[in-house]
């Protein structure tokens, strides 16, 4: 908020949270190359994300590690890089009490709980800023194990825009706003 250092932010909240064997913390320039192997599968893909789905290395290392805010990934005992997030203020000014964040997960880590690992990182890391409510600006309607996980953590809809996304296999479908305070 206000007067903090958000570079150092994420030291607010225990560095090490450990979750069957899934460890979260602050991405370091060595992640990067798994990191982009992610998002090129995930932007790819093009069912969950509002990102070009031919995005270049360049602009996506510009979008989730050089514009702000912090990015962390969980890694399995062995140092995997298992998924990502990025967390910052959803807005600036009158709008910078509320933060926001996206996330991607590996394939072949999915339905393991690294998204559930990373969420309640986002919500720790949010509640140590002293953020009053995280938002998420695009939720894709027809993610519905993302619906139900951040359900879970206390999310709620609080607006869908119809038609916003178009999906590439269903359509154009809705893009949901989620909201929690904290």
């Amino acid at each position: 908020m206000v007067g903090m250092d958000r570079s150092a932010a994420f030291d607010a909240v225990p560095s090490v949270l450990m979750v069957s064997g899934i460890e979260v913390r602050l991405a370091e320039g060595s992640d990067w190359p798994v990191i982009w192997q992610i998002m090129q599968v995930v932007t790819r893909a093009g069912d969950t994300f509002t990102y070009p789905t031919d995005i270049d290395e360049k602009g996506a290392r510009s979008l989730w590690m050089e514009s702000g805010g912090q990015t962390i990934v969980a890694v399995d005992t062995a140092g995997c890089v298992l998924g990502t997030a990025k967390m910052s203020a959803n807005h600036m000014g009158p709008g910078g009490h509320v933060a926001t964040g996206s996330f991607m997960v590996a394939p072949f880590a999915r339905r393991l709980g690294v998204g559930r690992c990373l969420g309640n990182a986002v919500i720790d890391w949010a509640k140590a800023q002293g953020f009053r409510a995280i938002q998420f600006n695009a939720v894709v309607s027809t993610n519905f194990v993302a619906i139900r996980l951040w359900q879970s953590l206390g999310f709620s809809i609080v607006g869908t825009i119809p038609g916003a996304f178009a999906h590439p296999t269903k359509g154009d479908v809705s893009l949901h706003v989620m909201h929690r305070s904290l």
